[in-house]
């Protein structure tokens, strides 16, 4: 069976691509949310990789779920509650704990329709690009059913707690100028020149060393919850380590080549 996930390198940036177009990268089985995880693990384990693009191939970003399994209840959606409660957590919220918490910076470009569970993880990553034909929708509402993914979570982290009900509770379809307005994507741009847009952003990110780029995204997630006190402290600690780099003294020395007097950090 081919596989769900197609894997580029290019230098430094890695591109992710959902590859059933025919399916509209809908995530239904297990095999699936195995990829996300082993290759979140694979990605984390290399220290060449220094930005993520995650992109769907075809119409859509991402679907969400199979409604067609979801009606004949197979699949993760097979079985009593208690099973169901397992197939979530042994399934599909595998994909939030490996996508969320990889320590690279993640860029997701939207190519499509991002709904449900797809709106969802568009959000598990750090930076949205969206094409001009790109849509969002936390659906699940009008499926008679709830978030299942993690999407309660981080929905309101990247939109703010009003939007995030606003959308959940709706289930309303977003254009990508509404997500632009309400920071769900930082950027849009025509549809033919997504990828572009996306890989020259991963490139300025990927142009830092690795080290740096990751403690600097622990500490921005850090930050989402922990106290000013505990990030300062986490922050002293980090920077101590960074500031005995070679990438530091390298950085330095290229600075005073071509600002001899300094004072630009």
């Amino acid at each position: 069976m081919q596989r769900f996930l197609d894997y580029q390198q290019d230098g430094g940036v890695a591109v992710i691509t959902m590859n059933r177009p025919d399916e509209r990268n809908a995530l239904t089985d297990y095999s699936q949310f195995e990829e996300f995880v082993d290759l979140c693990r694979r990605m984390s384990d290399d220290l060449s990789v220094r930005a993520v693009i995650l992109t769907g191939r075809g119409s859509a970003f991402c679907a969400g779920g199979n409604v067609k399994a979801m009606r004949e209840r197979s699949g993760m959606f097979a079985g009593s509650p208690a099973q169901l409660r397992e197939n979530y957590r042994k399934g599909i919220q595998r994909i939030p704990l490996a996508l969320y918490n990889l320590e690279i910076p993640t860029i997701a470009a939207v190519n499509g329709p991002a709904i449900g569970a797809g709106c969802d993880l568009a959000c598990m990553c750090d930076i949205r690009v969206a094409s001009d034909n790109a849509t969002f929708a936390e659906s699940f509402v009008k499926l008679g059913i709830i978030p299942g993914d993690g999407g309660a979570w981080l929905l309101q982290r990247t939109v703010g707690l009003s939007k995030a009900c606003e959308m959940t509770f709706t289930g309303d379809t977003i254009n990508a100028q509404e997500a632009l307005a309400c920071g769900l994507v930082s950027r849009v741009v025509p549809a033919e020149g997504l990828l572009d847009e996306a890989r020259a952003l991963a490139a300025r990110i990927a142009r830092h060393p690795s080290s740096v780029l990751r403690m600097s995204k622990k500490l921005i997630r850090e930050a989402q919850h922990a106290r000013l006190e505990t990030i300062l402290e986490m922050s002293a600690a980090l920077q101590s380590i960074a500031q005995h780099s070679d990438d530091h003294m390298t950085a330095l020395n290229n600075l005073s080549a071509k600002a001899p007097r300094g004072g630009d950090a």
